[in-house]
Order: structure tokens, then sequence, then C-alpha cells
């Protein structure tokens, strides 16, 4: 199911969600300026690579010009594709706008990079010593898409369904849509503790953890920031 749009207007701009799409394209327009051993001497620097975080946690040299959970927050504005980028834009842009209106625009911005954080170090958790770079902005979005189906759980989403040949469109509640989403990728995470999927380039695994994990931290961490509350003329 690709979702399309939802009928839940905001009374802000939600100028967060637009400058985190704006630099997450920016940074995947660099990507595509790289051969294919410097882009993965990229992701080696820039996204989580657990093996790296967990010699990091243990006091142990890494490599890296830098802490490697600083990785924790870089990882979450690379992506491995035109499909991994298209997709998580695709999900920020519908649902992140109601979520920032709701929060503030400060607020968003730290609930956001939390849900991130906390994704990534779900999905590492599980692959500790994997050499495999992790990337991409779902565990954060993922947390997004957790704050909004407890904040609009009956807002309507316009979603395509492909059948066969042919392309249907429904209006399903939030609750519905992302619901099952979830149920799906926590069902993923478990069929996968014993596969490597993290995401990358050269594997195309998933993060089914980073995206479970998120979607809980998410659904946590809204109500603690005044998802409830009315924020949206605040910074």
């Amino acid at each position: 199911m690709v979702p399309l749009r939802d009928n839940n207007p905001t009374r802000i701009v939600p100028v967060v969600t637009y400058a985190i799409i704006a630099i997450n394209i920016a940074v995947f327009v660099y990507e595509l300026s790289l051969g294919p051993q410097q882009l993965e001497s990229f992701f080696r620097v820039w996204a989580i690579v657990p093996r790296a975080l967990t010699a990091s946690f243990a006091g142990e040299p890494t490599g890296l010009p830098f802490p490697a959970w600083v990785t924790l927050f870089t990882s979450q504005f690379l992506h491995g594709g035109f499909l991994h980028i298209a997709g998580n834009m695709l999900f920020l842009w519908i649902f992140g706008n109601n979520v920032e209106d709701k929060l503030g625009h400060v607020r968003f911005l730290i609930f956001y990079l939390a849900c991130g954080v906390l994704a990534g170090l779900a999905q590492w958790f599980f692959s500790a010593y994997s050499a495999i770079p992790s990337l991409g902005a779902s565990g954060a979005i993922a947390g997004v898409m957790g704050a909004y189906i407890l904040r609009f759980p009956q807002a309507e989403i316009l979603t395509l369904v492909p059948l066969g040949f042919f392309m249907w469109t429904f209006r399903v509640p939030a609750f519905f849509f992302l619901g099952f989403w979830f149920a799906q990728q926590a069902l993923y995470s478990f069929a996968s503790l014993n596969v490597p999927t993290n995401v990358g380039m050269q594997n195309g695994g998933i993060a089914y953890w980073a995206h479970a994990g998120g979607f809980v931290f998410g659904a946590i961490l809204g109500p603690l920031l005044g998802l409830f509350s009315d924020r949206s003329n605040e910074y």
C-alpha cells in the first residue's frame, strides 16, 4: 500500500519537515556524484557501522574522525537508492507536517532526531557485530508514524493499492494503514533475528528493528513532548 495524501490539514507551515526533506535530497544528490568506492567509503564514515559503534561503546578505537555515536545522527540523512529516499520522503511529507503542527517546530526537530537515534540503537542491539553500514531516515520517520497514529487515528489516508495490472485507490483510516504497517515491520523483525537486515547499497537489506523500534519510541516520545497539546504557535 502506498500513501498518496491524508485529509488532515495543518495550521502552520511545517518548515522543519520541509528542511529535513531538503537536506535528505541534497545529501542524496551528493551521493550520486560519488563513484562506487568513494560512496562505500562515505557510508563507512557517516552511516552506522554496528561493529564500530560496539567498539566505541567499549572504549576501543574505531578509526573514525569523530566518536561513533555521531553516526546515529548522520546516518539519518543517508539513503541507499532512489526507491529508498523516495519512499521515506513520501511518508515524511504526508505524516510529518501534522506531527510538527502539534509539537511545534523545535520540539518536532528534537522528537524526529531522538526517534532516529533510538531506532538506530534498536537495530544495533540486534546486529551489534555487523560490519554492514546501516543508514536511512526510516527509523525517524517510523517515529513520526507512531506519533501520528496516536494523535490522528481516524484521519483518512488516500492509499494506492496495486492489484495485478490495475491500480486502485482507497481511503482508509490512519489506525488501519499505520497499524498494518507496524504489524508487518514487527513480524519481519522477529522473523529476521538470525538474518543480516541492515540497509546498504551493496546488500540491500531492510532494518526492520529500526522501523518497529522507531514506531514504538515515537508513540512514547510524542505524548511526552506535548503531542496532545497545541504547540502550533510555538517554536
